[in-house]
């Protein structure tokens, strides 16, 4: 069967659009079948850069959600990649619990990977913290720590909550910061990252050589990542 994984981190960004962004093209390029669902209602990312395999999701809604799990019923050797808009966790959270979800994963043989996304900040630290306390070792995770920001995770590190997720067989992955300028000239010419690395000849302000450069170099790290981590 297959995995369904949740691209989730509860606080706003966070980079969790991002991280499913880089994921989506991982399984292009790596040609493993997936469909995505985006819970965005304004800003969705999946939608935005990689429509062709993305369908958008009503996080309040049952019936919506439901087409997650029919969908990874349906085609077991499809991966389902849900990208998780900011505060969404008692939406979510609500949907498993009072749906069965996970008595439904286990039956089906259905595996539940939430992607917890971080910055370096205290907030993250505790919205962690809050996740564990709800599911504990019911789910498996993996801890982003996305370097968005700053590269500096102390507070994570000395605060007891990644050692607990560690010892529910967590794992971890550092996604590192792309050149700030980059991802603007990404974001606005609607590029997928496939784009991204590819030369331009559509848009005005295209990314440079070095500036594709970047693009691989920054991919190539995630990639041999998410090879270790196993997708």
């Amino acid at each position: 069967m297959t995995t369904i994984h949740f691209i989730g981190g509860e606080k706003g960004g966070v980079g969790k659009s991002v991280l499913a962004r880089v994921l989506a093209q991982y399984m292009i390029d790596g040609n493993i079948p997936f469909i995505g669902f985006d819970t965005d209602r304004s800003h969705g990312a999946l939608l935005r850069f990689y429509a062709d395999y993305a369908s958008p999701t009503v996080i309040d809604n049952y019936q919506s959600l439901d087409t997650i799990i029919d969908a990874a019923a349906a085609e077991p050797e499809r991966r389902i990649l849900v990208d998780l808009a900011a505060q969404t966790h008692y939406p979510l959270s609500t949907w498993i619990d009072e749906s069965g979800v996970l008595e439904v994963a286990e039956e089906l043989g259905i595996t539940l990977t939430y992607w917890n996304v971080m910055d370096s900040g205290k907030d993250s630290v505790e919205l962690l913290s809050k996740l564990l306390d709800h599911y504990g070792s019911k789910l498996n995770y993996v801890l982003v720590q996305n370097q968005l920001r700053e590269e500096d995770f102390t507070l994570l590190e000395f605060s007891g909550v990644k050692d607990r997720a560690l010892a529910m067989n967590a794992k971890v992955m550092v996604l590192k910061r792309l050149y700030t300028p980059i991802m603007t000239k990404i974001d606005g010419n609607n590029s997928s990252f496939w784009a991204a690395r590819n030369r331009d000849l559509e848009h005005l302000n295209a990314l440079g050589l070095l500036d594709r450069q970047r693009v691989k170099m920054w991919l190539n790290h995630a990639y041999s990542q998410l090879d270790v981590l196993g997708v």
